[in-house]
């Protein structure tokens, strides 16, 4: 799908002279399918072609997110699991390169599943991740947490640490009903927990430009949260599976597919915006 005509591009984000501190940005939203691992690695791959050291946390127990960028969780190899839940493995233990030199990752498989009720008995259980993370957050400009369809504790977890929210939402009439869930409960993350935490913005996944539900459901959610949606769209391709099963992202799978130049962009828009170095 191309951009509309009306879109303005933004400009090439100027370069860094060193990294960090890093931006925490979680990815989420209840609903499954809509786009997050995508996001999240798409994304991640577009920062650090932009000059951006970029971590990106596996932080579903799915692991969709690591197998994407090329890393298995192995059995004798540590995991987010084990830097979260263990006092003598650390992030730093954990944190694996991808096949771009800036963008790394934190793998996770199921075993991740088990520390939503292990934290359940924990001390400032909210606060786990962001304890795990504090020792590399001088270490990277953008710090992306692909969070789990769900609302639970490892969501709020990844909330309580992060900066700002990206919601990938796609367009998609009954999508539209759990994001008044989801967005109430940021508020309350903010409120009680974190009160730097903000939505850096609504993106919306899945478009099909030339369907008319598609284009409806864009409207109404253009209208609902106005500058809280970001101007970039992200149209529907099969690219992005067949980019997953290669493991690796679209901007080096398909460097010259629209679903590449969607993600540069966003990262392009994400920079200029201020939310991300």
């Amino acid at each position: 799908m191309s951009q509309p005509a009306a879109e303005t591009d933004f400009p090439e984000p100027p370069v860094l002279q060193g990294h960090g501190p890093a931006r925490l940005i979680a990815l989420c939203n209840q609903k499954g399918g809509v786009g997050k691992t995508t996001t999240a690695i798409n994304l991640g791959a577009a920062l650090a072609l932009y000059g951006r050291k970029v971590l990106v946390v596996d932080f579903d127990p799915q692991g969709a997110a690591s197998v994407a960028l090329g890393v298995t969780a192995k059995e004798d190899q540590p995991t987010v699991y084990d830097a979260l839940m263990r006092s003598d493995v650390t992030v730093t233990d954990v944190i694996r390169p991808t096949s771009l030199a800036t963008l790394d990752v934190a793998p996770a498989n199921i075993d991740l599943s088990a520390a939503e009720v292990q934290l359940v008995s924990e001390v400032a259980r909210e606060t786990s991740l962001a304890r795990m993370l504090r020792p590399v957050t001088e270490t990277y400009d953008v710090i992306l947490i692909d969070c789990q369809p769900s609302l639970g504790l490892l969501t709020v977890n990844a909330l309580t640490a992060a900066h700002g929210v990206i919601i990938p939402l796609e367009t998609e009439y009954f999508a539209l009903r759990g994001v008044a869930l989801l967005v109430e409960t940021i508020a309350k993350v903010a409120d009680r927990l974190n009160p730097r935490l903000k939505i850096d913005g609504i993106l919306a996944t899945m478009v099909d430009i030339r369907t008319l539900h598609s284009r409806e459901v864009l409207e109404r959610v253009q209208e609902a949260f106005a500058e809280q949606v970001f101007d970039t769209v992200i149209g529907k391709t099969v690219k992005f599976p067949d980019s997953s099963v290669a493991a690796e992202s679209i901007l080096t799978f398909a460097p010259s597919h629209q679903g590449a130049a969607a993600y540069r962009r966003l990262a392009r828009e994400l920079i200029a915006r201020g939310d991300a170095a």
